[in-house]
């Protein structure tokens, strides 16, 4: 697919002209196209963050000083390519991968269980650190566990150093620590916003590496790049008046600021990407847009404040539940989406391209805190507020509160009834294997007629956070954590992936909290068996 194309209909296709308009008179797209940071305020923006638009072009001089080293790899017989990051940047290199159906091992302390499965290529595998800051807590746990693999299976110290590749910003912590380790190093521009950063070094590297066709990604999105120049015809100014549009009050006093992202196919790293973009660009000073997959749709007419999006749609009429269709092939579709939520975060008062760090930091610092303070011992997370058949509950919803929360599915039905009228339920989950928030969010989804989101932590909450905790609000929080099916100690550490899993699992509620966000916390004991029972739960909510 070379094409690129935008639709809408409804009032969505009324706001949406309503809100290009007022773009073109005020002289956005010519401004993005200068490149002009002023959009925002004099101070509010620096140019360099604006470094985005420039990536289709300069990450070629990247691409050919990649060559060496890919031919390096493949002649020492490294094709196992493990990716060690949390965040947007990972989510855009899966999607270039899968778009060339080659492996891509992502690491980012949702499931212990792909580090098993990685361990066992030792002889293929090349290990890539990536971080804007320094190393992750489970980016330390995994360089650890890796170095060891590596020394075990009798690899002297040089070639281990070998074995790694650090992406990081120039200047960071994690750039001085890989000099000292002999790592490889790449560096980037430390101004670039990690969630515009899809064709920066941390998308397009470990991708190349992996083999996907990185080199024809950029050139569909350096063929998109033109079209984001013009008033006319210009497909992300198009989006992001729908997106702007949409999240801004309508005459009726409602907003649009719920996005269903639906992908021909099913669900994929795309769609993960374009979340944790949205949601961190635009969610704060409580305003925000929160992207969600299908399977959390409320029932149809149930939700005015829910809009949807399909991309590349194959059929025709495209489909009936979606209010705009976008087709584009993937490098494109990375450029369009950046642009078009530049484009909202305007329409909207705010800066796009502030991150997400300070809210990364404080969850991390207080994991971090926890695990020290815990040494040997259990984690400090208190008494449950009672045991249903091997599921501890932890709750601020009192068993003998109003909605006589005795057991599971009564605790849950009291969390969804208090859903607010234009609120959300978001459930994370921190379990290793299939099982996630997918299963649980179509039946909630009917028996709440609210949008339910979904996603594996520490992730989930480490891309949209900023949405959850300064957007406009509304969000009840399902935390599932479960005890490790097949743990492993951290070389060096006190502690075990496990244990530090629920740790970060901890840190997260103890931050939702202390926003006064309604929280309920299950952890089960046997994760197997555990998930049974919280699906059949779920069912039995009053």
């Amino acid at each position: 697919m070379n094409g690129v194309d935008v639709l809408t209909r409804g009032d969505v296709l009324e706001s949406a002209l309503q809100a290009r308009d007022y773009l073109v008179t005020c002289g956005v797209p010519a401004a993005l196209a200068a490149k002009d940071p002023r959009l925002w305020g004099r101070r509010a923006v620096d140019h360099s963050r604006l470094g985005w638009l420039d990536l289709p072009t300069a990450s070629r001089e990247l691409l050919d000083r990649l060559e060496g080293l890919i031919t390096e790899i493949r002649h020492s017989g490294l094709d196992h390519i493990v990716l060690v990051g949390v965040g947007a940047d990972g989510l855009a290199a899966q999607a270039m991968a899968s778009s060339a159906s080659v492996a891509l091992t992502v690491l980012d302390g949702a499931d212990s269980a792909a580090l098993g499965m990685a361990l066992e290529k030792l002889d293929r595998t090349l290990v890539v650190l990536s971080s804007k800051q320094g190393v992750s807590i489970e980016g330390d746990a995994y360089r650890r566990i890796f170095e060891q693999a590596f020394r075990e299976h009798g690899l002297p110290e040089r070639e281990i150093a070998g074995r790694f590749l650090v992406i990081t910003d120039h200047g960071s912590p994690l750039d001085d620590f890989a000099r000292e380790c002999g790592y490889r190093l790449g560096l980037t521009d430390p101004y670039l916003p990690g969630h515009f950063g899809a064709l920066s070094a941390y998308g397009v590297v470990p991708a190349a590496l992996a083999g996907a066709d990185v080199s024809g990604i950029l050139d569909q999105a350096a063929a998109a790049l033109p079209s984001l120049t013009r008033s006319e015809d210009n497909p992300g100014l198009l989006l992001g008046s729908i997106l702007g549009g949409c999240a801004n009050h309508d005459r009726d006093g409602a907003a649009k600021d719920k996005l269903v992202l639906r992908e021909t196919g099913g669900t994929s790293a795309l769609s993960g990407w374009i979340t944790q973009l949205v949601a961190t660009a635009t969610g704060k000073q409580g305003r925000g847009i929160l992207p969600f997959d299908p399977a959390g749709r409320p029932p149809a007419g149930s939700s005015a404040d829910v809009h949807g999006v399909v991309l590349n749609p194959q059929s025709s009429p495209p489909n009936p539940d979606s209010d705009t269709s976008l087709w584009a092939p993937l490098g494109a579709q990375f450029v369009i989406w950046e642009y078009a939520t530049a484009v909202a975060g305007w329409l909207m008062g705010v800066n796009p391209f502030e991150t997400s760090a300070e809210l990364i930091r404080e969850v991390e610092t207080d994991a971090a805190r926890i695990l020290h303070e815990s040494g040997d011992g259990p984690l400090p997370a208190g008494e449950p507020s009672f045991v249903d058949d091997g599921i501890a509950v932890y709750t601020d919803l009192s068993p003998a509160g109003p909605y006589g929360a005795l057991d599971l599915a009564a605790v849950i039905g009291a969390l969804t009834r208090g859903i607010p009228p234009l609120g959300y339920l978001s459930i994370v989950t921190y379990l290793s294997g299939d099982f996630s928030g997918r299963y649980l969010a179509p039946s909630l989804a009917r028996r709440t007629q609210r949008p339910v989101t979904y996603g594996p932590g520490p992730g989930y909450l480490h891309g949209t956070g900023t949405f959850h905790k300064h957007g406009p609000g509304g969000g009840v929080f399902l935390v599932v954590t479960g005890s490790a099916l097949t743990d492993r100690p951290v070389p060096g550490r006190p502690y075990s992936l496990g244990k530090l899993q629920q740790a970060r699992a901890l840190a997260d509620v103890r931050a939702l909290r202390r926003r006064r966000l309604p929280v309920v916390w299950l952890h089960l004991r046997d994760p197997v068996e555990g998930s049974g029972r919280l699906a059949q739960a779920v069912r039995e909510a009053p």
